[in-house]
């Protein structure tokens, strides 16, 4: 049962980094868009759905590398933010690197994008953070078990019922 109850919490904390890390993607790569002077407000629609758009992508692209990273917390009980941070990080690099073209005659990436690396890097920084925050504080700790529980203290002898 304790195994449900931390799948369910593994869930989450991976929903809510994914959809921190498509903010973060979305939002970075429109920052040119929103830094012009010239330009008037931003439709709110338009945003909710490159925000979904975002999402997507982050879930789509993270959920293998991002269970590989998992499985090993869980498994060692690392519960540090900094293991967590390096770990979304290179998930981040990961899924940067799975959309770009790799030769392997000459064991080389082609057309990678300085500033795309370096955003979807960051966003997995920031979702490794996010997903500790959730759910990597605990790791690994549904299998320990609890203690066990001591029993009651002995009541007063005054306050026993007079049996007769």
């Amino acid at each position: 049962m304790l195994l449900i109850g931390r799948l369910i919490v593994i869930f989450i904390g991976f929903l809510a980094a994914c959809f921190v890390g498509g903010m973060i993607v979305v939002g970075a790569l429109l920052f040119p868009e929103f830094s012009d002077l010239g330009a008037g407000p931003v439709d709110q629609g338009a945003i909710d759905i490159l925000l979904g758009f975002g999402f997507i992508f982050v879930s789509g692209f993270a959920l293998v590398p991002a269970a590989v990273i998992v499985a090993i917390t869980e498994a060692l009980y690392i519960r540090s933010a900094l293991a967590y941070a390096v770990g979304g990080g290179l998930v981040g690099l990961a899924c940067y690197l799975g959309l770009i073209p790799f030769h392997t005659d000459t064991f080389q990436f082609e057309g990678i994008v300085r500033r795309h690396l370096e955003i979807m890097t960051g966003a997995g920084i920031v979702a490794g953070v996010v997903y500790w925050l959730v759910a990597g504080r605990n790791a690994g700790a549904w299998r320990i078990p609890p203690p066990p529980r001591q029993p009651p203290p002995p009541l007063p002898s005054n306050s026993r019922p007079d049996v007769r």
